[in-house]
């Protein structure tokens, strides 16, 4: 009976918050680009005023993070501290000199009849927003949709759920200093994972895309479950392929900031392949470095011999996500048995080609079919920040027309306006 209640009363709470959302978003979708460039300004003074607040409500989340035997990495993208505040802030202020992209013309044309059509961009509307662990999350997500004229439901984690409501309680004070509803960025305030699934369902028809950020298992769930569109990414299983015809300096130091500047995130490097022809002179070094830093290298037949640390990979390491100090290495003929490797064992987020020869970097980006192909850089780079899209609500590793970072312009649809005279139709 207390289960049925708290049920009923949790899906009268979501459908509430999904009605002030839709009702947000139609105001919203009529804001002026002062209006909400005010917001940004507005946000970056609160969430500096409330820092002390956000860290005693973040320190509240690792505490019961380390009581529960969370692992390093997830607290590691729990934490916040005063630099990750400042670049939330950062990221705010880049949202901000953005063009507003709502109203924008992306194409024009005139019809013999006379009638002149035009493609405009339009807000999608309402943005479920779904994430664990990283609370930052909440002012990214709610920086971007502001920016795009949508407004934003966010469902956090327990873990990190009392950094996030602090966050965004400052966006709200901001919206509210700028003359917007508060009702642009709601967050829901319970753990109760049916929140989750309610939203999955649209809240009858307030939710028009659903953006899952956090674990294999949760964009599993949200993919199998939701009723609505959903951008997003299964795993981050990213490769390097080393080549031939590459510089071992600048290999080395990619391949190691791939795999080590965080290990945590869906950027970080999963699978090394190397090409045979460099086995000898590349791997001690690479197997070295990585075993100084305290990864564990799991190594195919081929490459274990070098280094005394690595161990035996098997076949299920050439499919796993580690999101932690370990990288399988693999060594590979050619660039096209690399291509075949990730083709069979990629998830479409990211993946990088080290080599001077640009016949083989063409043959690369060419054949892989991933959302973000690099040339020469560190998979780390897989972020809307680092793209200039001020951030990223998500990466995207579907076909929809957003693909890879979720930013600003991501976020928008379209719709044609027809001018014309009086025409009609024969």
């Amino acid at each position: 009976m207390v289960c049925k209640k708290m049920s009923s009363e949790l899906s009268t709470s979501l459908q509430q918050i999904g009605l002030k959302a839709k009702s947000a978003s139609a105001i919203l979708n009529t804001a002026s680009s002062d209006q909400k460039n005010n917001f940004f300004e507005f946000a970056i003074k609160a969430i500096q005023e409330d820092s002390d607040a956000i860290l005693d409500a973040n320190q509240l989340d690792i505490k019961a993070a380390k009581e529960n035997n969370i692992d390093e990495a997830f607290i590691d993208r729990l934490a916040l501290d005063t630099s990750r505040l400042q670049g939330m802030c950062n990221t705010l202020a880049e949202i901000k000199s953005f063009d507003d992209p709502v109203g924008r013309v992306l194409a024009s044309w005139d019809r013999p009849n006379g009638l002149n059509i035009s493609r405009v961009a339009t807000p999608l509307g309402v943005i479920g927003l779904i994430f664990e662990s990283r609370p930052n999350v909440a002012a990214d997500a709610g920086g971007l949709c502001l920016k795009s004229g949508n407004a934003v439901i966010l469902r956090s984690g327990k873990d990190g759920l009392r950094s996030a409501m602090a966050i965004v309680s400052s966006l709200q004070n901001a919206l509210k200093k700028a003359g917007l509803p508060e009702e642009c960025i709601q967050i829901v305030p319970s753990e109760n994972r049916e929140a989750a699934t309610m939203m999955l369902e649209g809240l009858d028809g307030s939710i028009d895309v659903i953006v899952p950020r956090g674990g294999k298992s949760l964009v599993a769930e949200v993919e199998r479950s939701a009723k609505v569109p959903v951008f997003g990414h299964l795993e981050g299983i990213c490769h390097i392929y080393v080549d031939e015809y590459a510089e071992e300096i600048k290999a080395l130091s990619v391949c190691m900031n791939a795999k080590m500047r965080r290990t945590g995130i869906c950027g970080a490097v999963e699978t090394i392949l190397i090409n045979e022809k460099i086995l000898s002179s590349f791997v001690p070094k690479l197997a070295a470095s990585l075993s100084n830093e305290k990864c564990e290298i799991r190594c195919c037949e081929k490459t274990i011999g070098f280094d005394a640390r690595a161990v035996p990979a098997s076949e299920d390491d050439w499919s796993t996500e580690y999101l932690a100090p370990i990288v399988s290495i693999k060594a590979v003929a050619s660039v096209d048995e690399a291509i075949e490797h990730i083709q069979k064992f990629g998830t479409g987020h990211t993946e990088s080609i080290i080599s001077e020869n640009k016949d083989v970097q063409s043959k690369f980006t060419k054949s892989i079919d991933s959302a973000i192909v690099m040339i020469n850089a560190s998979t780390q780079f897989a972020d809307g920040g680092e793209f200039g899209l001020g951030g990223e609500i998500g990466i995207a590793t579907g076909k929809f027309h957003a693909r890879g970072p979720v930013g600003v312009d991501q976020l928008t649809s379209f719709k044609y306006i027809v001018s014309g005279d009086g025409q009609i139709r024969d």
